[in-house]
């Protein structure tokens, strides 16, 4: 594992862990943030104000790394992203690029579609009527 996709992964562990703190250490000062089809996010403080809105025990972030892959300064992510809010849990499909400067991140660029999100709301909220404790991957076979 390059250092690099090493400090992607200790990122989203941090961000697993409610330690936006540990995971805004490992950003440049000026880390752009964009989820294609959202607004972008620019700046380590606007970032990090945005991770603390989803990593609340009524509202976590995790993220389940299926393929990570980079060099020095660029890692490509495949991965499932998942949001539990109270008894939901939102799984959706992502594909990230991150790029890297001086061992920090610079830009975090997530691909994901709205109907895939739309989606995991719908499978989520029927887990929850039905009560069912399967869980669904949404990642391609």
């Amino acid at each position: 594992m390059s250092s690099s996709t090493a400090t992607v992964n200790a990122m989203f562990a941090a961000l697993t862990d409610f330690d936006v703190d540990a995971a805004a250490e490992l950003m440049t000062d000026d880390i752009v943030w964009q989820n294609v089809s959202l607004p972008t996010l620019r700046g380590k403080k606007t970032v990090v104000r945005a991770l603390r809105l989803v990593t609340k025990p009524s509202l976590k972030f995790e993220a389940e790394m299926h393929h990570i892959v980079g060099d020095e300064s660029t890692v490509l992510t495949e991965r499932t992203d998942i949001l539990t809010v109270g008894p939901l849990r939102i799984e959706f499909w992502v594909c990230g690029t991150f790029e890297l400067r001086d061992g920090k991140v610079s830009v975090w660029r997530d691909y994901f579609s709205l109907r895939d999100v739309a989606w995991g709301v719908v499978t989520a909220v029927g887990r929850a009527v039905v009560g069912s404790g399967t869980r669904s991957r949404l990642a391609p076979a």
